[in-house]
């Protein structure tokens, strides 16, 4: 090619962009389609979305536990659904879904595919239904001095070249009492990574709103029932994860760490949670699971 000479993309046959389409993203393909007749229906076609579907969609499929429909009139239509409906699989112990801008995986490993410890002893805890969660039943904690939970999740599982965030999925009963900063972590199981740090689970929401008043002011009026110094504060404005923020679904997340997948082959990554040194009685938690997804770029 001459040099300052440049490509028509308008005169590309169809299958060539459809080609060089499925090298972005799902979101590049979704804005390309505004561009002209030809760019939409190389951005719709089958070719590009099954590149955006994970390698192993069609194994994740068939271990859904709940119907799922047979066909769709496209790849983008099951790239879309995946999205935007969450299917259990794996005898119903965890969820998978799609990130819907970059077609990550991602993942909920149900309470009941967690180390509960005592989680078994129905003088502490007790399995329950709700019907807001996704997953058959979640544990409700109702009185223990010593609080840990564990988690795995084969980073075979998730998709490669990717940071992701390990998340707690909870919510509080109205009489919920004794629980303050607790210490998690996200680690390789082979070879460790991440070490402890602390969040707060803000059961009254006061934190929460403090922060959000500091965001908007600068300013945090202390209350005797506010025990957190200002210092402590401003370090939560500078490290959000260690609040917790509520969710679309009614429930409540906490951030216990991060870790990057790099080809998959570091075996299993766990995901820690415990207070074991307040020596406080705790109750009124309800686990429904621990979430992993795709970290948000900053």
């Amino acid at each position: 090619m001459e040099e300052g000479s440049s490509v028509d993309f308008y005169s590309l046959p169809e299958g060539c962009i459809s080609n060089i389409l499925s090298l972005t993203t799902p979101r590049d393909a979704c804005r390309s389609s505004l561009v002209s007749s030809i760019f939409k229906s190389a951005a719709d076609s089958d070719a590009v979305w099954e590149k955006f579907l994970p390698s192993d969609y069609q194994d994740i499929i068939s271990r859904s536990v709940s119907p799922f429909p047979a066909l769709f009139s496209s790849k983008k239509d099951l790239y879309l659904h995946l999205c935007n409906h969450t299917i259990l699989i794996d005898e119903g112990k965890k969820s998978f879904a799609l990130e819907k801008w970059s077609g990550r995986k991602c993942y909920m490993v149900a309470a009941r595919e967690l180390l509960i410890i005592w989680g078994d002893t129905p003088e502490y805890w007790r399995w329950i239904s709700l019907p807001e969660s996704r997953f058959s039943d979640v544990a409700e904690l109702l009185d223990v001095f010593w609080l840990e939970i564990h988690g795995k999740m084969d980073t075979q599982m998730l998709s490669m070249k990717t940071t992701y965030a390990a998340y707690l999925v909870y919510k509080f009963t109205e009489d919920t009492y004794g629980l303050g900063p607790v210490e998690v972590s996200v680690k390789f199981v082979r070879g460790g990574g991440g070490g402890w740090h602390t969040v707060y689970m803000d059961s009254d929401g006061s934190l929460r709103r403090k922060h959000q008043i500091f965001q908007q002011t600068g300013q945090v009026r202390v209350s005797s029932s506010y025990t957190l110094s200002f210092p402590a504060l401003a370090h939560l404005v500078q490290r959000k994860r260690q609040l917790p923020r509520e969710r679309g679904d009614g429930w409540i997340e906490i951030e216990m760490g991060e870790f990057f997948n790099n080809r998959g082959e570091d075996g299993e990554v766990e995901m820690s949670l415990i207070e074991v040194k307040g020596g406080k009685s705790k109750s009124g938690l309800i686990i429904q699971g621990i979430e992993l997804r795709p970290k948000e770029s900053k």
